[in-house]
């Protein structure tokens, strides 16, 4: 009973320790953002190259 009821209240307070830390991040600070920014950028770029393969190839055919 005892370790049953220690289970319960370590299972709440790793919930509640869970959603502390989503709250916190609601945030974003200057790094977030920056980071989020590259993260576009490279995707962006990524993208970009491979329209310019699909050209070259197509290129290729003709």
């Amino acid at each position: 009973m005892k370790n049953e009821m220690m289970r319960k209240l370590g299972l709440a307070l790793l919930i509640g320790m869970l959603g502390a830390g989503l709250v916190a991040c609601e945030d974003e600070g200057p790094a977030e953002e920056a980071g989020e920014n590259i993260d576009e950028t490279m995707e962006d770029t990524g993208d970009e190259m491979e329209e310019m393969g699909d050209e070259m190839e197509e290129a290729a055919e003709d």
